[in-house]
């Protein structure tokens, strides 16, 4: 199946490792050029030498904190200096803080909507002339399952990725006449880097295919960890012309785990 993907340009925030790595590699095999950015500049430009030998295509990297207005500055200027357009914008930048009310204090709350909520609003500012000019587009906004059903202890990320999902559908209905669509992928029990190192943590390396089947166990019917191949390339299909009829939904990929649709 042709994705219609060959010579489009994506940039991804948070595509060091995990799901931003794997749609970085899923939008690459399918003829994307593709940036990606994280905070690390030594783990982003192993990642992106790593892109380039499995795939054949072309990736960079551009180091920088998507919290920093300046930062995400310099990755549009220089993602357009080296290519000239923008098709795709994938905000994937983030990180699990999970605890509840009363332990989270306002510098928390501020450093995570920073993160999870102002960066995608910013890029997303950025993102849409360029779209625009290159006749249209496709935004995927990468938020978790506990934005649609938040549960004890989960602030402030449930907060800030819900407030994503409706910034995903506001931006819809008004990037929408200029051939833009913007859609969220809801992330549910997904294998990343943060369920590795609590691997590591308790000396289960050793037995890591046993160690996600415990997570998985009693929280997810189809009874499995996901791959992040399996958000990646969900992700890529969302950025595709396959998907051009499809704007302003979130798309659960939990193995069924969500209380809601």
């Amino acid at each position: 199946m042709d994705l219609g993907l060959e010579g489009k340009v994506a940039i991804i925030t948070g595509g060091s490792a995990g799901i931003g790595y794997a749609a970085a590699r899923s939008l690459a095999r399918e003829g994307a050029r593709v940036v990606i950015c994280a905070r690390r500049a030594d783990a982003l430009a192993a990642a992106a030498g790593a892109l380039r030998e499995e795939t054949g295509g072309e990736v960079v990297d551009v180091a920088g904190d998507v919290s920093r207005d300046a930062d995400i500055n310099a990755l549009f200027d220089a993602t357009l200096k080296r290519f000239g357009r923008l098709d795709i914008l994938v905000n994937n930048a983030g990180k699990s803080h999970a605890t509840a009310l009363s332990a989270v204090d306002d510098a928390g709350w501020q450093d995570d909507l920073d993160l999870k909520l102002f960066a995608a609003i910013r890029t997303m500012r950025l993102a849409a002339p360029h779209l625009h000019a290159a006749g249209g587009g496709s935004i995927i906004n990468v938020v978790n399952i506990a934005a649609k059903a938040p549960g004890a202890g989960s602030m402030p990320t449930s907060v800030s990725r819900a407030a994503g999902i409706a910034l995903t559908k506001a931006a819809s209905k008004d990037l929408a006449p200029d051939n833009i669509r913007v859609n969220a992928v809801c992330i549910g029990l997904i294998k990343s880097d943060q369920h590795h190192r609590r691997a590591v943590a308790a000396n289960r390396l050793d037995d890591l295919d046993a160690f996600y089947d415990e997570m998985a166990q009693g929280r997810v019917p189809l009874g499995r960890v996901g791959e992040a191949e399996e958000a990646g390339d969900l992700i890529t299909f969302l950025a595709s012309d396959r998907a051009r009829y499809i704007t302003g939904t979130a798309i659960n990929i939990d193995g069924g785990t969500s209380a809601v649709v």
